[in-house]
């Protein structure tokens, strides 16, 4: 008799993970749930609206359910190191980080991984929006990580920065469904998810403001808000005969400075860190035209620029750099060499729509060139690159 496979699901007290579960007890894996609980700290959750506590009762009363073995583990102190405190660090910089994708590498795939094989796991599954592909090339098995089937709800960019390692010992039971039959498994089951709103609100710490949880940390710190005209100096330098391709990406992927001399104040912030490019939200100020668009932060002067209407060519770049340390390739046997071009499909947010692009690899990172000028190109966020449905490789925009 062939031993039964152990996966442990991460249950996270939601509908996707909640019918993971289920498959893959179907598909005659023995499953245990585990429940991470990353978060202690009640003060920075909206209060009436339940934290981890929920979730984590929802993940018990549905592994009870599903008749699997249940247990909690607590991340927190992990999470605290590699999630929060970077998250913080990134802000100060001026940049604006991507916690969930951190998560996924560093939280899910990583420490929770290690605790799953500790406990005897064959694999790890979540409820990923996503799927897995292996493909054999000279006797080795690569593994691929492709979209899932619901374009809808794709989760694959929240994956972008697993390796080959971590995605050997994954699986995403969900990927081949879309949200409607999810929902629809666990109502025939009668799982007390079925129902359950998405979650929103940073992994796993549960319906978090950002900016009260930035607060505990980021000192407020009054500043101005400048507004930039279109008809800015900066918008005009021509693109010149460049004597090299490097010199024309270096241009377009530059990052324009601006000085409070280049519009007037139009308002206050309380703190130039709190805020992000294209952000429109938030910024108080009315009595413009169109409604007014960051269109870049100075976190050391602690000013925000920005510019009216969301077609204002403050926002528009055409090609973003990222440096070699922060580059990962997901299948590293297509990873570039300096000199060498590929065409992918790429994109800079989770949910945005593909965008042909254009990679070049250069001795000191990877410049990704678009086809059409990208609205919010933002510091500290992750590109992702595509070619057909398979994610191959992402980095963090410098």
């Amino acid at each position: 008799m062939k031993k039964q496979k152990r996966v442990i699901v991460g249950l996270s007290g939601g509908v996707d993970s909640s019918v993971a579960a289920y498959l893959l007890k179907e598909q005659g894996y023995e499953v245990i749930g585990l429940f991470m609980k990353n978060w202690h700290d009640d003060s920075v959750t909206i209060s009436d609206e339940c934290p981890w506590l929920d979730d984590s009762n929802d993940a018990m009363l549905v592994a009870d359910k599903l008749s699997i073995p249940f247990q909690t583990v607590d991340l927190s102190e992990q999470y605290k190191e590699r999630i929060v405190d970077y998250m913080f660090k990134e802000y100060e910089s001026g940049r604006t980080p991507n916690p969930d994708v951190l998560c996924n590498r560093e939280i899910k795939f990583d420490v929770f991984m290690k605790i799953a094989l500790d406990l005897g796991a064959d694999y790890v599954a979540t409820g990923h929006y996503c799927r897995k592909g292996v493909i054999e090339k000279n006797g080795d098995s690569i593994y691929q990580l492709l979209s899932g089937v619901d374009t809808n709800k794709d989760q694959s960019y929240f994956l972008c920065q697993l390796s080959q390692q971590q995605l050997a010992k994954a699986l995403f039971p969900i990927g081949e469904l879309t949200k409607p039959e999810v929902r629809e498994i666990a109502a025939k089951l009668d799982l007390v998810t079925a129902d359950k709103k998405d979650s929103q609100g940073l992994c796993f710490i549960g319906k978090v403001r950002l900016p009260d949880f930035l607060q505990q940390q980021l000192k407020p710190k009054e500043g101005v808000i400048v507004e930039v005209p279109e008809t800015n100096v900066n918008y005009n330098e021509q693109i010149n005969n460049f004597d090299s391709k490097v010199k024309e990406l270096e241009f377009k992927s530059r990052k324009l400075k601006y000085a409070m001399t280049d519009g007037k104040v139009v308002g206050k912030h309380q703190g130039a860190h709190f805020y992000t490019k294209g952000q429109r939200k938030g910024l108080a100020v009315g009595g413009t035209v169109e409604p007014l668009f960051v269109i870049d932060t100075d976190v050391k002067e602690n000013v925000i620029y920005t510019g009216q209407g969301k077609s204002h060519p403050g926002l528009y770049k055409s090609a973003l750099f990222i440096s070699n340390n922060e580059l990962h390739w997901i299948r590293e046997d297509l990873a570039l060499q300096a000199g060498e071009t590929m065409s992918v499909q790429a994109r800079i947010r989770y949910r945005q729509p593909l965008q042909q692009a254009i990679l070049h690899k250069v001795e000191s990172g990877l410049y990704v060139e678009f086809n059409e000028p990208q609205s919010a190109i933002t510091e500290g966020q992750f590109a992702a690159w595509y070619q057909d449905d398979e994610l191959i490789g992402s980095g963090v925009i410098s």
